[in-house]
């Protein structure tokens, strides 16, 4: 661990598994590395279907599936308190020292963030000690949206498990070019460009075959766009793929296409040309910092400068060499760098000196006239009922669990 203390760190986020995205993914492999390096990782998420309580995943990684059900696209619906006494519990039987949130999507993230601070924990976006983004383009978006000074705001991409993701022995062969598309359909994810993309590219193409994973309530729209280009035999749609049968389906193509129309950053980029796929992608967000110009074409969020990309990108392919683009990816993309990049920033936090309830409010009321107020207010209610819990059920009569220590191998 070098001269980094040992920590004890709590991942919180609506999203994790069994549900599959980047965010997930995420979280999933920067604590299995952060667990490698010395710390103790614990991730608290919300109840998916049965899967309540507390279970156990590789390396001994800690989960707590609270039982709090999804309200709309995974997310919880926010309650402001309702999870104050659950994420007490969690912060002192785990004797937690620093809280970590992912995605600003989150009410769960948020929730947690807010009453950690309350009890004296660092990380919440409103009074921030450290903030992480994935791309230069989020830090700019975070500075300009929430007031933070830039010196807080560190930079760090995620990365990709090269070691799974990696080319097939023989590329496809013969005069068929497979797209491959793996994404939630969902309007965010710019489903709709593909509706419009994918009956041009086939009609200019008769050698072009796309495959498309996922699902979501736009689905249907892509359904009828197959049926109404009579094209059953040249798009299939596989629905929902799991994360261990990703890179089965993404060495079956020779391009990838992201058609996002809001990215910070786009893991599933990184799986596609570790698996030496040939990127075609919406020009939006980070999307333009996470690949080199001569692995990846950029187009505009517009259908026919999308075509035009997939007919460059087609022009291109026979030049792309899929292990040296995987080789390259192994230098540029580590999740254990991530991890020591992420590690100095919790030892930069924890320096922060605890600002008293009066300085945080101060921060508060700066955030607009009305909102400030109600902020402040929401925050003071914050404060007391957490004074109440500790005069209800003091912090000495919740029980510490011990910890599991697991041995691991050096890399």
């Amino acid at each position: 661990m070098g001269d980094s203390k040992r920590q004890r760190i709590l991942m919180v986020s609506d999203f994790f598994y069994p549900n599959f995205g980047g965010v997930e993914n995420h979280i999933y492999l920067l604590s299995q590395c952060l667990i490698k390096l010395g710390h103790k990782v614990v991730v608290m998420t919300h109840a998916y279907g049965n899967r309540s309580g507390v279970r156990y995943m590789t390396g001994g990684l800690k989960v707590y599936y609270v039982p709090w059900k999804p309200f709309l696209m995974q997310n919880t619906l926010p309650t402001f308190y309702g999870t104050l006494p659950i994420i007490r519990t969690i912060l002192i039987r785990e004797q937690i020292s620093l809280v970590h949130g992912h995605q600003a999507f989150s009410t769960l993230c948020h929730e947690a963030l807010m009453h950690a601070r309350t009890m004296g924990y660092k990380f919440t976006l409103a009074d921030v000690s450290q903030a992480i983004c994935v791309s230069h383009t989020s830090k700019e978006n975070t500075v300009l949206r929430s007031g933070l000074p830039p010196e807080k705001v560190y930079v760090i991409p995620n990365a990709v498990d090269t070691a799974m993701f990696k080319p097939a022995a023989e590329r496809p062969s013969g005069n068929e070019i497979v797209i491959v598309v793996i994404s939630r359909l969902v309007y965010r994810k710019g489903a709709d460009l593909l509706v419009e993309v994918i009956p041009e590219v086939c009609r200019m193409y008769p050698n072009v075959r796309f495959i498309v994973g996922g699902d979501g309530p736009k689905r249907v729209r892509l359904e009828e766009m197959r049926e109404k280009h009579s094209l059953q035999d040249r798009v299939e749609m596989l629905g929902a793929v799991p994360h261990a049968r990703v890179r089965s389906v993404l060495i079956s193509g020779h391009i990838f296409l992201n058609s996002s129309l809001t990215e910070a950053f786009c893991i599933a980029i990184l799986e596609a040309a570790s698996c030496g796929l040939l990127t075609v992608s919406t020009r939006v967000g980070g999307v333009p910092e996470v690949l080199p110009d001569d692995m990846i074409v950029l187009a505009e969020p517009d259908p026919t400068d999308m075509v035009q990309a997939i007919k460059k990108a087609i022009s291109i392919l026979p030049m792309i060499d899929p292990q040296d683009m995987h080789n390259r990816m192994k230098k540029l993309y580590d999740w254990h760098d991530v991890a020591k990049r992420t590690e100095i920033v919790y030892d930069r936090a924890l320096k922060c000196s605890n600002q008293s309830l009066l300085e945080r409010l101060s921060r508060y009321l700066a955030c607009g006239a009305w909102a400030g107020k109600l902020f402040c207010l929401v925050m003071i209610i914050d404060f007391l009922l957490w004074r109440l819990l500790q005069l209800w059920k003091p912090a000495e009569d919740i029980e510490v669990v011990p910890d599991i220590v697991l041995s691991h191998d050096e890399d």
